[in-house]
């Protein structure tokens, strides 16, 4: 495994990558307070699927952000990134967040764009996604984000797994510093006002849309509104899993690697 620091349009970004096959996968995180570096150990293993064929950056957003930034100018990182980091072609998933990012990359910036994978994530806003996303801002801005994080683990996450690991999952915001919490702030006043479904006429690649029925966060109506408009494949998880079902489903990362292998069965559409 690799660490690393590029500057991408005059800021610095974190990134780390693993793998040492001859393809390219992206990974686009969803939003978190942390930077990606805090998870570097524990998202290997779960994506050892693609260690042989694939080198796989994890590329996070920048560190340090003006008050107000957009996920198109997240995009425009992420592209200066690739650029800079030598990734001339890619497979690409993102993730929430991170598939909010990936979609203005596939439409703005497509030459490197060689597959795309969407999880958990929408292409406008809906009152879910807004009422989440500037409740979350604002606590992150009056300093009660930590208070907070309970709560936002139950919309993050199943039941099952807020049984298994809450008390580990409610720790993740302990000790927070004013930067990340500015940081945080921003990307979620992103999300608030983030409006990319014009955009999606100009996607041309091969495209997943990966949701969840019991998404608390973006809906799982936000995906299928994806698919339909991109008349793409579309795969909705069940009421177990929540929003996080990429770090839930134990199938997952196979959906994945099927669908970027060109080997993922279209009969499994399911839109609900």
């Amino acid at each position: 495994m690799h660490y690393g620091t590029i500057e991408t349009n005059g800021a610095a970004t974190d990134y780390f990558t693993f793998g040492h096959g001859t393809k390219n996968l992206v990974i686009l995180p969803g939003l978190s307070t942390r930077s990606i570096l805090y998870s570097a150990m524990s998202i290997p293993s779960g994506y050892r699927i693609f260690s042989e064929d694939y080198t796989v950056w994890v590329i996070d957003r920048r560190a340090s952000m003006p008050q107000a930034f957009t996920v198109r100018q997240m995009a425009a990182d992420i592209a200066a990134a690739m650029r800079g980091l030598g990734i001339g072609t890619a497979d690409v998933f993102g993730a929430s967040l991170g598939g909010m990012v990936a979609q203005y990359l596939a439409a703005d910036f497509p030459e490197p764009v060689h597959a795309l994978v969407l999880g958990s994530t929408t292409a406008r806003q809906n009152p879910t996604i807004l009422r989440v996303s500037v409740h979350w801002a604002e606590t992150a801005e009056n300093g009660t984000l930590a208070e907070h994080t309970e709560e936002m683990m139950r919309l993050l996450y199943s039941p099952a797994t807020i049984e298994k690991y809450g008390k580990l999952l409610c720790r993740v915001n302990d000790g927070l510093s004013r930067e990340e919490l500015h940081r945080f702030s921003v990307q979620a006043r992103a999300i608030s006002d983030f409006n990319g479904y014009a955009v999606l006429d100009r996607i041309h690649c091969p495209t997943l849309v990966i949701g969840v029925e019991n998404d608390k966060v973006v809906t799982a109506e936000a995906s299928t509104e994806i698919a339909e408009k991109l008349g793409c494949g579309c795969y909705i998880y069940g009421r177990e899993y929540g929003h996080c079902v990429f770090d839930e489903a134990p199938d997952y990362k196979q959906r994945l690697y099927d669908f970027f292998q060109g080997t993922w069965n279209t009969e499994e559409s399911s839109i609900i």
